[in-house]
């Protein structure tokens, strides 16, 4: 780990395991946009999500993952790289696909706070993985060059979002989990 000046981790699937249904989740979404009178793009949660500013949805929408996402950082649980991160002496950065508060509550309740010093979330810098600006951003926080950084975490999302930031990956496990 010598060669990188700061490593950053994704949050879910990889520090925790976030308590969240996102069947669920994707059931509440729908009933936003059938409140809202508004035909769905999709089954598709982050399609979900991602059309939902185009119908003035957008407010509503993320609250609504939101609030899964709080509950279940509330819940969650830690996972055997948390630890790794704790053992760390470079600057650490969260940046994840959750947004933010529901990261810091995972992180406050899993006694992660004092070894984490950047997080962002979906809802920090107003574009999400695998666009390549909340890991820039994470980076930046954390006052490293992207090629002097690692990004550690568990979805092809991840791997696609550090290759378009320019920035080092590694898997936590055998390779990716899902998307």
């Amino acid at each position: 780990m010598t060669e990188y000046d700061a490593v950053v981790y994704d949050l879910d699937g990889t520090l925790v395991d976030l308590d969240v249904d996102w069947n669920a989740v994707a059931v509440d979404v729908r009933e936003v946009y059938d409140s809202a009178n508004v035909e769905p793009p999709s089954d598709g949660l982050w399609e979900l999500l991602e059309a939902a500013a185009d119908v003035g949805l957008a407010t509503e929408v993320e609250a609504a993952i939101a609030a899964h996402e709080h509950d279940g950082a509330r819940t969650s649980d830690r996972l055997v790289h948390a630890d790794d991160l704790l053992e760390r002496s470079l600057p650490t950065g969260v940046c994840s696909l959750n947004c933010e508060r529901a990261c810091r509550i995972a992180i406050e309740e899993h006694r992660l706070t004092a070894a984490v010093d950047a997080v962002v979330g979906r809802d920090t810098v107003g574009t999400w993985k695998p666009d390549p600006e909340p890991l820039l951003a994470t980076v930046r926080e954390l006052e490293v060059e992207p090629e002097r950084a690692l990004f550690i975490g568990d979805s092809l999302r991840d791997q696609r979002t550090a290759d378009r930031a320019g920035i080092d990956f590694e898997y936590v496990g055998d390779g990716p989990s899902g998307d």
